[in-house]
């Protein structure tokens, strides 16, 4: 069973790029994590529209579709809630947990937390992190960044949330699309202190 006594929560936003939170959830779920799993109203639109899959509205349901999509049946534990389930543990500040990482993050949902506003789970549980002091982690997916963009991203690293961009490094010599996208999940993840990627870090100059 895990060391790890309080879960971790994992909120999938409607941004493309669904694979690093399937790739984020296999390595979490293998080394033993609790997680708590929410994903938006529009990540239904993106399995859709990226992979053409349903992704099931029931809890159970979508635990085990998660777990398909990961290819990790059994280890760690999952649980996953409704987007629209604003009464969940998760949004509650005495709910205590590891933090949380977005991944990936849509520029919606950044606007959104920027300003402090909380329409659906995944944005309350992010927003409760921020008020409470705790870990939060984006990984924004989108690219050019505007001007508007940005500086919603700079008033969340001001309040203290890491942003992490999905951008790949070539220095660990990657050799398919899931080495590129493990580095950025493995990035992230350092910023919560989770090390459960086997990536090559840098070694500096031979």
């Amino acid at each position: 069973m895990s060391n790890n006594i309080k879960p971790l929560i994992l909120g999938v936003s409607g941004a493309s790029g669904l694979i690093y939170a399937v790739r984020a959830l296999k390595f979490l779920l293998e080394a033993e994590y609790k997680i708590e799993l929410v994903a938006s109203k529009s990540t239904y639109m993106v399995w859709q529209a990226e992979q053409d899959i349903r992704m099931p509205a029931d809890p159970e349901a979508q635990e085990q579709f998660w777990r398909k999509q990961a290819g990790i049946p059994l280890s760690g534990q999952l649980r996953c809630h409704p987007w629209s389930d604003v009464g969940a543990g998760i949004a509650s500040g005495s709910f205590k947990t590891l933090g949380m990482i977005i991944m990936p993050c849509s520029m919606s949902t950044v606007a959104k937390l920027a300003v402090g506003l909380s329409s659906d789970l995944l944005e309350r549980a992010a927003d409760v992190q921020i008020k409470e002091g705790r870990k939060l982690v984006i990984v924004p997916r989108e690219t050019p960044f505007s001007l508007i963009h940005l500086r919603n991203l700079t008033t969340l690293a001001e309040t203290g949330v890491r942003v992490v961009p999905a951008i790949p490094a070539w220095y660990h010599n990657p050799q398919t699309i899931e080495d590129l996208v493990d580095f950025v999940v493995a990035r992230a993840l350092d910023q919560l202190d989770i090390d459960c990627i086997p990536i090559q870090r840098w070694q500096g100059h031979l």
